[in-house]
């Protein structure tokens, strides 16, 4: 699926629906791997994202820590940013496999393609790019996000 977003509300409002969506999944994790340049909505869309599972706190990228990790209801959301990242061997000893397995944790990972190697397989890929000043094209698989 291909979206237009013409302001940082926009990007917002996707992130949103699209965790309203993941909310209904049960006994399983889901992995989103936001990939785009610098300043391209990625951070946006997971503000949207973590406010519609609840989340109050402000979400900023995790740039130096890495990984934020935040309790909702009865799950786990993790955001993950690997921008830093020079070799997959750093991001193994957070122990990010076991986190990807876990069904009750719900990742986002923004610069997800410095990990696709670890990156489980059903893991949704969504694309931000630039398109003009506050335009962006965002692409995801339109699929079934609850199934594997």
């Amino acid at each position: 699926m291909k979206v237009i977003s013409n302001n940082f509300l926009e990007t917002k409002r996707l992130g949103k629906q699209l965790a309203d969506k993941i909310l209904s999944c049960k006994n399983k994790p889901i992995i989103l791997s936001l990939r785009g340049d610098l300043g391209s909505g990625k951070t946006t869309f997971v503000q949207g994202f973590a406010s519609a599972l609840g989340i109050k706190k402000k979400i900023l990228s995790p740039t130096f820590v890495i990984l934020n990790k935040f309790k909702i209801k009865d799950r786990f959301f993790y955001h993950i940013d690997c921008y830093r990242i020079e070799n997959i061997k750093e991001v193994k000893s957070l122990g990010l496999e076991e986190i990807f397995k876990n069904p009750n944790n719900i990742v986002l990972v923004e610069w997800g393609e410095k990990i696709k190697k670890i990156l489980p397989s059903n893991t949704i890929k969504i694309k931000f790019e630039f398109l003009e000043e506050n335009k962006r094209k965002i692409t995801y698989e339109e699929k079934d996000i609850c199934s594997d």
